[in-house]
């Protein structure tokens, strides 16, 4: 049986303004637009289901900040949305959850406290969780997998935290290379592979340098469950549509 697959376009926001960071340089940053409300009606237009919405400022800092613009995305438009961002406490879950979000994103707090984040799967459902293991190779080959918006870094390895967080039901987990995000280089589909081969029960969202449908369909064929769009559409460099329908 062939699993779906499913296109999220994303719209990270800094300043309330629609942004791209390169490799996670908040030094590194390219303004795309004023209204991430505008951004996400055209997806919708274009005929995505799925945002994912990233508050960049409260990925670094801490205190989801985006509330209203939820509340705006679930009055006018259909979306489903995967949002984090500075997500720290069983509040924060609880709040985004309210507000109508289908999946919480949690980063930072599921590689420094993963006991915690486990609980929040147990309370809520392994299907509003969405793992975000944001990784980067070490000299060794390892990857690890830095906090707070890539600004730290941490001792915890990719391997052994997916371990212990698929042994507790994980469904979805949206992992990045981070020397890819941002560069139009193309998705990392050894990456996916390892994880699919490894770990076939999970939703793998792949993540970071997408530049072309070939690299979307690449990310299918390597075993990713969907993939992540953001630079290449703001750049127009394929239709949303396009992708869509490959």
């Amino acid at each position: 049986m062939t699993m779906s697959f499913t296109i999220i376009p994303a719209i990270d926001v800094r300043n309330s303004r629609v942004v791209r960071l390169s490799q996670g340089d908040y030094s590194k940053e390219t303004v795309y637009g004023d209204s991430p409300l505008a951004t996400a009606k055209l997806y919708a237009d274009a005929g995505a289901q799925w945002l994912h919405l990233v508050d960049l400022d409260a990925a670094r800092l801490g205190g989801y900040s985006l509330q209203s613009l939820l509340a705006d995305l679930r009055d006018s438009t259909p979306l489903m949305i995967q949002t984090g961002g500075g997500i720290r406490s069983e509040a924060d879950v609880e709040d985004l959850l309210e507000l109508g979000v289908a999946r919480v994103v949690v980063g930072t707090t599921a590689v420094r406290d993963p006991a915690r984040v486990i609980g929040w799967l147990r309370i809520y459902g392994c299907d509003r969780i969405t793992l975000a293991l944001d990784a980067r190779q070490d000299a060794t080959g390892v990857w690890r997998l830095p906090v707070s918006g890539w600004t730290e870094a941490s001792s915890a390895s990719m391997d052994e935290l997916v371990q212990r967080y698929a042994d507790a039901g994980l469904q979805h987990i949206l992992c990045t290379d981070i020397a890819r995000d941002g560069m139009l280089s193309g998705f990392n589909l050894e990456l996916y592979r390892m994880l699919a081969k490894r770990w076939p029960q999970l939703r793998i969202q792949a993540s970071g340098g997408v530049r072309s449908i070939d690299d979307v369909r690449a990310a299918r064929e390597a075993g990713a469950g969907g993939a992540i769009l953001g630079r290449a559409l703001l750049e127009g460099r394929f239709r949303l549509e396009d992708a869509l329908s490959c």
